[in-house]
């Protein structure tokens, strides 16, 4: 028995009280697990990735959840959230691999020691997985700032299997491996299933849409293509890292990037602010520090977007308002910035005449990913002559 099922059923059985009128916290295999009365399941959710069978009331769950925040404040730590693919890593079949891969047969390391690696494959599921560059760092200093679980839209085998590649000695996420299987709405990800008050989480994914209630608590990540059959799954038809025989840079990647905001966010949560401990919202830090990436920029689009498509819904204007840039469609000389992609367009050539900004769309992508304001002219848009 894990020490998180211990600790539920101990805490659910600090109260002794007579069967009938048991409040029935929770439940093993429709049994309260604190007068031991048969139940049939109403309100409430199953943690079966928890203890097989484990059922635990609202009620509970909230109680439960206020219990643990108070034991994390008091450690100075928060929850993270861990997406595992295109995030952590990058898994393929062994019957996708391509021509330009099969180098990789030849390199992958042993899983006696999987600490040492970063290439795997699982024979038993006809997988090959790569770790992302700069992850065992970024697991080892995320631990001592959060208490971590995985969530992954794989199923429940393949979750643990993960597991054991990026914590193969269980000082991370312990029992704390969240699969599709262990999810409440088909197709969705959801905190309902996790032990940690919303305010106190954050969550890294690279698929928003997975996310749609808690879209406040997510960092969402650049994806990791390493295989060539992930650029096919998201349509690229350039090649995949793997078939070029590179990798993300160690120091600069996403991961190390991504380490430095969850410091900073850390940082702000539990020395910076000014309210009271218990009171405090992640979500807040997380919005605050993402507003002053573009802070004082006012950006126009140039054809970015398709015709009659509003372009307040589009994901690129969204984005550039998260960063705290000022979104307009009227052209005038507060504008800092034209984003286009075709430099022959009217709003490109007033950009160049007036000494504005001209930047590729890609501009505003890779400054929300690095959470810092990229450098424009690395962003430019090819001078093209116009007619």
């Amino acid at each position: 028995m894990t020490k998180l099922t211990t600790r539920v059923i101990m805490k659910a059985k600090e109260t002794t009280i007579k069967q009938d009128s048991c409040s029935h916290p929770g439940s093993f295999g429709g049994m309260c697990m604190r007068c031991g009365k048969s139940l049939e399941e109403k309100s409430g959710v199953t943690f079966g990735y928890i203890h097989k069978g484990l059922w635990l009331a609202n009620d509970e769950i909230a109680r439960l959840r206020k219990t643990d925040m108070k034991n994390l404040l008091r450690y100075k730590k928060l929850y993270l959230i861990l997406d595992l693919d295109h995030t952590l890593l990058n898994s393929t079949s062994l019957a996708h691999i391509s021509s330009d891969e099969e180098h990789l047969r030849g390199k992958v390391d042993s899983r006696e020691d999987v600490s040492k690696g970063s290439l795997f494959i699982l024979e038993h599921m006809h997988t090959m997985t790569k770790l992302r560059p700069f992850v065992r760092t970024f697991l080892k200093e995320a631990s001592e700032m959060f208490e971590m679980y995985i969530y992954t839209m794989g199923d429940r085998s393949y979750a643990l299997e993960m597991a054991k590649l990026l914590d193969p000695k269980r000082e991370y996420f312990h029992e704390r491996v969240i699969s599709r299987d262990d999810g409440t709405q088909r197709h969705q990800k959801g905190l309902d299933v996790v032990l940690g008050q919303e305010s106190y989480v954050l969550i890294l994914d690279d698929t928003e849409q997975a996310w749609t209630k808690h879209k406040d608590n997510l960092l969402l990540m650049e994806r990791y293509h390493y295989f060539a059959s992930s650029c096919q799954q998201f349509g690229f038809s350039c090649k995949s890292l793997s078939e070029m025989e590179t990798d993300e840079n160690e120091g600069d990647g996403a991961l190390a990037t991504v380490i430095g905001v969850l410091k900073r966010v850390h940082t702000i949560f539990f020395h910076e602010l000014e309210d009271e401990l218990a009171g405090r919202d992640v979500r807040q830090v997380l919005k605050t520090l993402r507003k002053e990436v573009l802070e004082g920029c006012k950006i126009i689009f140039s054809r970015v977007f398709p015709t009659h498509f509003p372009a307040r819904q589009h994901q690129l204007w969204k984005m550039a308002e998260q960063l705290g840039a000022t979104c307009t469609v009227d052209l005038d000389d507060s504008v800092t910035h034209v984003v286009a992609t075709d430099a022959g367009t009217e709003k490109s050539r007033w950009a160049v005449k007036e000494k504005k900004s001209l930047v590729h769309p890609r501009w505003i992508e890779a400054s929300y990913y690095f959470w810092k304001r990229q450098p424009e002219e690395s962003f430019s848009v090819d001078q093209k002559a116009s007619s």
